[in-house]
């Protein structure tokens, strides 16, 4: 479902996922985004930002303190790109919370949440 809603905006679901972490966390590097994504958890996220600064809505400069850090922030099109991505989600939860009515969402939060407990995934969704 996400990934048919993404697509007219050239965005994976991985892709989209790096551009909403991005815009949350601000300025970050390569390896900090790396421990926040669930997408890719526990890989390195460098042909995923690569893809973004390609289409323009990525950026990397050199760290202030350390030139060898490279720092990720989103350019303008990459903020347009969040605001579309937001809209996105915030349909897609609509949407599970109308197919969730009497469904007791709290007890399949714990659940999932015990199911992914210590593996790479489960902890990037901690992180975040």
């Amino acid at each position: 479902m996400l990934a048919a809603q993404l697509r007219p905006l050239g965005l994976t679901p991985s892709q989209a996922e790096v551009i909403r972490v991005v815009a949350d966390r601000g300025e970050l590097a390569i390896g900090e985004l790396g421990e926040l994504l669930v997408c890719e958890s526990g890989t390195n996220p460098s042909r995923l930002v690569e893809r973004l600064v390609e289409s323009g809505m990525l950026q990397r400069r050199p760290g202030d303190h350390d030139r060898r850090r490279v720092v990720l922030s989103l350019t303008e099109r990459g903020r347009g790109a969040d605001t579309e991505v937001r809209r996105i989600e915030q349909a897609m939860y609509s949407a599970i919370d109308a197919a969730s009515d009497g469904i007791d969402l709290d007890a399949v939060t714990t659940y999932l949440a015990r199911l992914s407990a210590g593996s790479p995934s489960g902890l990037a969704v901690g992180r975040r």
